[in-house]
């Protein structure tokens, strides 16, 4: 056999490791500058000019431009993400009481309460949409 032909069993563990944490390490970049980028986009308070400035800062000289980014903007990366996630669950939210028909009786009768409280509706006002709402 000759001696360039690398066999698995020719492979030593070390080197195994090393390749398998080379792959690790390139897939933890890769996410990490997917990320930034995402931040880029998501930042409302920088402009077009700015985002287009880092944008190219990061995609020319990835290595510099992420480590630059993550030091010049990263505290705020947390908090634009943690506001998007509460956006996100707020739709979510808003969307399952749509769907799931809005709010219910005990809600309503409560309002219907604090109208009648504030003097917004009359008892009898009060009465006929509390019987609407129970009828329901």
């Amino acid at each position: 056999m000759s001696k360039n032909l690398i066999l698995a069993y020719d492979y030593p563990l070390l080197g195994a490791f090393w390749t398998m944490l080379w792959i690790f390490m390139w897939v933890l970049w890769l996410f990490l500058l997917f990320r930034v980028i995402g931040d880029i986009f998501r930042d409302d308070s920088m402009g077009g000019w700015g985002k287009t400035g880092w944008l190219l800062f990061v995609i020319l000289l990835p290595f510099l431009g992420i480590f630059v980014y993550l030091i010049a903007r990263g505290r705020d990366m947390g908090k634009r993400e943690q506001e998007h996630a509460m956006a996100q669950r707020a739709s979510f939210d808003t969307y399952i009481k749509e769907t799931a028909g809005g709010t219910s009786h005990a809600d309503e009768l409560a309002k219907l309460s604090d109208l009648k409280n504030k003097g917004a509706i009359t008892e009898a006002e009060f009465q006929q949409a509390k019987q609407k709402v129970l009828a329901a």
